[in-house]
């Protein structure tokens, strides 16, 4: 089993061309958890499988670390867009990926061979209670600045869906933030039935966000694409930012905008680290 490790600014992926690999023996959300573990296997936030699509030119399937399956990664996808094309599985600049959040376009730039940048197009952010989805009325409302009691404490929401559900907090000093303790609080809370991402962010100026990111089945991740694309869309809800920010995460920097049709645009890097061949021992229990 051939797999080429990828990163989005330090949110890493471990990548599986299934087009030519045959992973139809194997338990997918086993496999995850196996390659992923950092000590005992490759080491990453989860898997991508590259497929053909009938709708699309390629379509993406993710795994988190812990074996759940994702909508939809912004990194992961710049990533997925730099493998399919530096590895001739296409050579045009633009492309229509289908993702478990829809079919997302994209447009690569590139500079000797090489892809320097990746500016995914993420679609119209959901805004309705229901649509994210969370508990509570009216479900045709909208989440912004709202209480959510958390083990006691107090903190203000608003809650944004990118394909995948994303709780937005604002916070004066996102460094400081106790990431690890709320994130997972707030991502199994009850208010959220199918779990949550949770994003933590400091407003620097009207065009620049700082963020942290405890994503969903993975944990705290170096950056998060659609977390992203929600905090801007959050910032700009509340009056925060304007429609255009840089987002700093721990990874580097993120360009986002909040366009007049309501779409939402996103521009970064992706990196590729190694290739290798998996042991067949180790993936040995994965099979069904």
């Amino acid at each position: 089993m051939r797999f080429t490790k990828m990163h989005g600014l330090g949110n890493d992926y471990i990548y599986i061309n299934a087009i030519e690999e045959d992973l139809s023996g194997y338990n997918l959300e086993k496999l995850a958890q196996i390659l992923s573990d950092r000590h005992f296997g490759v080491g990453s936030d989860g898997l991508i499988l590259i497929l053909p699509s009938q709708q699309a030119d390629f379509r993406m399937r993710i795994f988190n670390s812990d074996g759940s399956e994702a909508e939809m990664c912004g990194n992961g996808l710049r990533a997925f867009a730099k493998y399919v094309y530096e590895h001739g599985l296409a050579d045009s600049l633009k492309l229509e990926v289908e993702t478990g959040a829809g079919i997302i376009p994209l447009a690569m730039d590139v500079a000797e061979g090489q892809v320097v940048a990746v500016s995914l197009d993420m679609g119209v952010p959901r805004l309705q209670r229901q649509q994210i989805p969370m508990r509570g009325e009216p479900v045709d409302g909208q989440v912004i600045g709202e209480p959510l009691e958390v083990d006691g404490t107090q903190v203000e929401i608003t809650c944004v869906s990118m394909g995948n559900p994303h709780c937005v907090i604002f916070t004066d000093d996102a460094n400081s933030t106790p990431v690890t303790e709320l994130g997972p609080q707030i991502e199994n809370h009850q208010v959220f039935p199918e779990r949550t991402n949770v994003e933590f962010v400091t407003v620097v100026d009207s065009e620049h966000l700082r963020m942290r990111v405890w994503e969903r089945g993975a944990g705290e991740t170096l950056a998060c694409g659609t977390g992203a694309a929600a905090a801007t869309v959050a910032a700009v809800l509340t009056e925060r930012t304007d429609r255009r920010v840089e987002v700093s995460l721990l990874g580097g920097e993120l360009q986002l905008e909040w366009a007049a049709d309501d779409h939402v645009f996103l521009t970064g890097p992706a990196t590729e680290v190694f290739s290798g061949e998996v042991s067949p021992q180790l993936v040995g229990p994965s099979a069904a």
